[in-house]
């Protein structure tokens, strides 16, 4: 009996850190699952912001654009603007000229 009794110690502890690795090991599994959600949840996000910030350069490039085109326009119809003005300073100084003859 008394082998039984110096057994029965070693028996329990070996037991207890049997259970003890097992709540331990559950424990970390349960540590990396809530970490690799996180870490999706984070990935999630930051997918999300960058198709927000996708959808915003667009939007600048396209306003550029349209600003730029009317940018364009406004010149031509400056130039075009410019080119009679000389044309009908032309025909004023011919008339000018006609009169005083």
């Amino acid at each position: 009996m008394s082998f039984l009794a110096a057994l029965a110690p070693a028996a329990i502890g070996a037991l207890g850190g049997a259970a003890g690795n097992a709540v331990g090991s559950a424990a970390m599994q349960g540590l990396n699952s809530a970490d690799e959600a996180f870490q999706m949840g984070l990935y999630a996000q930051q997918m999300q912001h960058q198709e927000q910030m996708s959808v915003q350069s667009t939007m600048f490039d396209e306003a550029m654009d349209e600003r730029s085109e009317n940018m364009r326009q406004i010149n031509t119809l400056r130039d075009v603007e410019m080119t009679q003005r000389k044309e009908d300073n032309a025909v004023t100084k011919k008339f000018i000229q006609s009169i005083g003859e």
